[in-house]
């Protein structure tokens, strides 16, 4: 069964994260130059998504039964990585939110993988600190989950401002 939720999450530090619930989700160490390159900085139990703007961004969670179809032509910025959910609990929240208080979805326990959709991300840059004053501007996050074995992350498609 596909379900979907709607966020609005403060992109602080130019970033949201995606992590197991129970996890430290610590990425200090995985925001390598690559990784900003890329807009995702991977540890095992945690994802840090790099967004254009450092305020609100419209985020979408896609739960899956199976791999989604390959609908990148739709969107700027395509990555995906696996990521480790061994309480089945995925939690989703900017980089300063406080953690019990943040989304959390239930998800096949362990390996799950996360592809992220990023659009509007050219207008959201032209309007920087007031992109989120109109959802025109806004940048707007795709994350779809679903349970698969561990492969390597992988950029789908490339944005460039």
């Amino acid at each position: 069964m596909t379900t979907s939720t709607e966020l609005t999450l403060f992109a602080d530090y130019f970033q949201i994260h995606v992590c197991d619930a129970d996890a430290d989700g610590d990425l200090s160490d995985a925001w390598t130059g690559q990784a900003v390159a890329d807009h995702l900085a991977v540890a095992q139990d945690a994802l840090g998504i790099g967004t254009v703007v450092n305020v609100d961004v419209s985020v979408t969670v896609v739960l899956l039964p199976q791999e989604p179809e390959d609908d990148s032509s739709e969107f700027d910025h395509v990555v995906e990585a696996g990521l480790e959910v061994s309480s089945g609990r995925l939690m989703v929240l900017g980089c300063t939110d406080y953690g019990p208080g943040a989304a959390t979805f239930e998800v096949p326990p362990g390996l799950n993988r996360v592809r992220v959709s990023r659009s509007n991300l050219t207008r959201a840059a032209q309007a920087d600190v007031d992109s989120a004053a109109s959802p025109e501007t806004m940048e707007k996050i795709r994350i779809q989950v679903w349970a698969a074995p561990d492969s390597p992350p992988a950029v789908i498609k490339r944005w460039a401002f």
